[in-house]
């Protein structure tokens, strides 16, 4: 394969397609970006990398630990080549001796050790933190990135590598040799990738405001919150086989909730923002080869868009290299869906 003239179709401008067109970019290929420039979960998101506190309290992704550490371990280098800031402070929990217990156990089955915070350490570290909260721990595993910055990095150095994008979305191959579909829960391109019929939409509601004074990462029983100069976020809603963009009011009570159970004093006016993610039946992401030698995907992520775009653009580009077969080549199995 001539690299140089080689077309490549990235569809998809969120986190997974513009870490995969920037490496394919790097890697020689002529690429462009096709997207219809509307808002994606990749910046309707916290932002974090968080391999720990997913596997720990999510349960369909549970089991997939070493995947998500191994996808994390690769943004340093993604991030000090692209200039993205990484917060690597950790993450914060805290809740009922229950809840703490219960993440202090699976923490320590996935072979790592959690620092157990006093209430002075929880009043250093997280002004006006609600009274009811008087412990809490801390994984140091999970860092955390700003989306919207995040973006406008990759985007710069997409375009610097010769990244060429395209408002509008991609309908086939006609825009190019190959195709590299990252549309998260888009089905509008299942003729060429039946694979995609496999994905379930999942709506998400994330509450922001202003600067509030917390800088961190806290991890509660119903939801978190997430504070820096940036802002201050709350989240987050999942609402599986629902697609649309409209905020709910039963969503934004819930969230808001959450907000003032970590901080009764907060006064601030929230922002909905609404995004939709996809995942496939067994949780894992579908990123790789297809049946058709011109179509690949990196698609079905779930909530972990951000934390496996490096792993997605190294696993994409040594498919799409001859001779390489890659640390994390994989050709898609239509038969694990079956």
């Amino acid at each position: 394969m001539d690299r140089g003239k080689t077309r490549i179709t990235v569809a998809g401008a969120g986190a997974l397609g513009l870490v995969i067109a920037w490496g394919l970019a790097r890697a020689g290929f002529r690429v462009s970006v096709f997207d219809p420039a509307q808002a994606n979960a990749s910046s309707v998101a916290a932002g974090m990398l968080a391999p720990v506190f997913e596997t720990v309290l999510d349960p369909d992704v549970d089991g997939h630990f070493h995947l998500l550490m191994a996808a994390r371990d690769l943004w340093p280098a993604l991030a000090g080549q692209v200039g993205i800031d990484l917060d690597r402070r950790g993450a914060m929990a805290v809740g009922d001796f229950e809840f703490l217990t219960r993440v202090t156990l699976g923490i320590s089955q996935l072979g790592l050790t959690t620092e157990r915070l006093s209430r002075s350490d929880l009043d250093a570290a997280v002004p006006g933190l609600g009274p009811a909260f008087q412990e809490g721990l801390l994984t140091r595993e999970d860092w955390r990135l700003e989306p919207v910055p995040a973006m406008a990095a990759l985007c710069k150095a997409a375009q610097a590598a010769g990244v060429d994008f395209h408002p509008g979305s991609v309908r086939g191959l006609d825009e190019g040799d190959k195709l590299v579909i990252a549309t998260g829960a888009g089905r509008d391109l299942i003729p060429i990738a039946p694979l995609l019929k496999v994905l379930t939409p999942i709506k998400g509601q994330i509450l922001r405001a202003g600067a509030s004074g917390f800088d961190g990462v806290l991890r509660m029983p119903n939801g978190y919150c997430v504070g820096s100069s940036g802002g201050f976020a709350v989240g987050a809603t999942m609402e599986p086989g629902v697609d649309d963009l409209a905020p709910t009011a039963e969503a934004g009570m819930r969230l808001e909730a959450v907000a003032r159970d970590a901080f009764p004093d907060l006064e601030t006016n929230f922002e909905t923002q609404v995004g939709v993610r996809a995942a496939t039946p067994d949780g894992l992401p579908m990123i790789g080869c297809t049946a058709d030698p011109n179509v690949f995907l990196a698609v079905g992520t779930r909530r972990n868009g951000w934390l496996l775009a490096p792993m997605a653009a190294q696993i994409i580009t040594a498919c799409l290299t001859e001779g390489e077969a890659g640390p994390y080549a994989a050709r898609l199995d239509p038969m694990r869906f079956v």
